[in-house]
């Protein structure tokens, strides 16, 4: 889960320009990947034109963008091409890299040491696409504290933290994945996350989203959305606050129905 880590003003304009995704002032993005940057995600690939670093001229690339922030508060704009061959971090043994370059497992779990000997767990993947390790400090992981108005357990949030799937009393399995330009994958269409902050809950309502890694959607299972989801809907609209989970009901069909 993402909550925005970015306002608009914030985007750097003229890089935007000097690439081709914005023009006066005015952003050439569309809606799901501009999401994806202001929540500190990659984008879907796009076409960029006019790269120019200190001794290479670029005319036209495909590549995924993201933001940072610098030492200095700043935002950042981050290309990621599409390399040759990927460059496979120290940590990460060549059977384990071998392991997510072919698709046989979405993420691995590592445990890593920082630059001060502080040992850190890591959640690694790959993106096929780009050719490119993704490694997420599992600690900086948002983590939501109810979907579809279902409180989370301690014991699924450290899942959804370690990048393993997650599933809710309506059947919904969700799961993390730095990855996918949602942040999130489900076996549903949609579904509504929420986390705690400052004694209120704040909504992200996800659509479209893609189904878990090495899957496919179920066009059933995918479209069924549970009493849950419209009472997180309704909540998201009106920004309700949310006791507990006494509100939702199931009947003894979708319970027991896959």
């Amino acid at each position: 889960m993402n909550l925005i880590n970015f306002k608009e003003h914030e985007l750097p304009m003229k890089e935007l320009e000097t690439i081709g995704l914005a023009s006066r002032g005015q952003l050439l993005l569309n809606m799901t990947d501009l999401r994806a940057l202001l929540s500190g995600r990659r984008t879907e690939l796009i076409h960029l034109e006019n790269l120019e670093t200190e001794n290479i001229k670029i005319k036209s690339i495909e590549a995924k963008i993201s933001l940072k922030r610098n030492e200095k508060g700043k935002t950042d704009l981050l290309i990621h091409p599409i390399y040759r061959k990927p460059a496979t971090p120290d940590f990460l043994a060549d059977n384990d890299a071998r392991q997510l370059e072919k698709g046989e497992v979405a993420s691995l779990l590592k445990v890593t040491s920082d630059k001060k000997g502080n040992k850190k767990e890591i959640l690694v993947e790959y993106d096929a696409e780009t050719r490119e390790f993704i490694v997420s400090d599992t600690e900086k992981i948002l983590v939501p504290d109810m979907v579809n108005s279902e409180f989370l357990t301690a014991a699924q949030k450290e899942s959804y933290r370690k990048g393993k799937e997650v599933e809710l009393a309506d059947h919904t399995v969700f799961n993390y994945s730095a990855t996918d330009i949602n942040g999130i994958r489900s076996n549903r269409l949609a579904l509504v996350a929420s986390i705690l902050i400052d004694g209120g809950l704040s909504y992200m309502l996800y659509q479209g989203l893609n189904a878990a890694f090495g899957k496919k959607h179920d066009p059933k299972e995918a479209e069924h959305l549970s009493p849950g989801y419209y009472s997180a809907v309704e909540d998201l609209e009106d920004q309700r606050p949310v006791i507990n989970n006494d509100h939702i009901r199931f009947d003894s069909r979708s319970r027991n129905s896959r």
